[in-house]
């Protein structure tokens, strides 16, 4: 489970709707995941009701090395009914390499973010969005000069 007690609210968002106020809290944890990299909690208040909770991961706001390929039919090979989820030709394979020591639950909420985004904008379905995460010990990352910087 999640021992809240080692979170530091960082957010709290009102919103007045005609008969109550809802709100919008998001907390980061106080020790790093990997690096600066933290896990984040959000929780949506509807009055009284929790109506949202989830765990994400933040990866460090300058950590921005990405590769955006785009494939033509020939070229981008999926089954349309693996594992009993109806793809369409619109199907996105997203493949993110990270340090390792992420939570099942944590994975859990990442890929259920990015499928929530890309369903939002540009309006992905849910079945259209493959995610599988590369793990990498942190010791094995190089950005620049021949260092590791997040060796220990």
């Amino acid at each position: 489970g999640t021992d809240v007690n080692q979170f530091d609210l960082k957010e709290a968002l009102a919103f007045q709707q005609p008969n109550r106020r809802d709100w919008l809290f998001h907390f980061q944890e106080r020790r790093a995941l990997v690096a600066d990299a933290y896990r984040r909690i959000s929780v949506r208040l509807q009055g009284s009701q929790v109506t949202q909770f989830t765990t994400t991961i933040k990866i460090p706001e300058q950590d921005r090395f990405q590769i955006v390929t785009e494939h033509d039919d020939a070229s981008l090979v999926y089954d349309p009914s693996y594992l009993g989820i109806s793809r369409s030709d619109g199907v996105i394979l997203v493949q993110i390499t990270l340090s390792a020591g992420r939570t099942v639950d944590v994975r859990k909420a990442l890929f259920a973010r990015i499928v929530q985004l890309l369903r939002e904008s540009p309006g992905v379905r849910p079945e259209d969005v493959f995610v599988s995460l590369v793990e990498v010990a942190k010791e094995n990352w190089s950005f620049g000069n021949g260092v590791a910087q997040y060796a220990t």
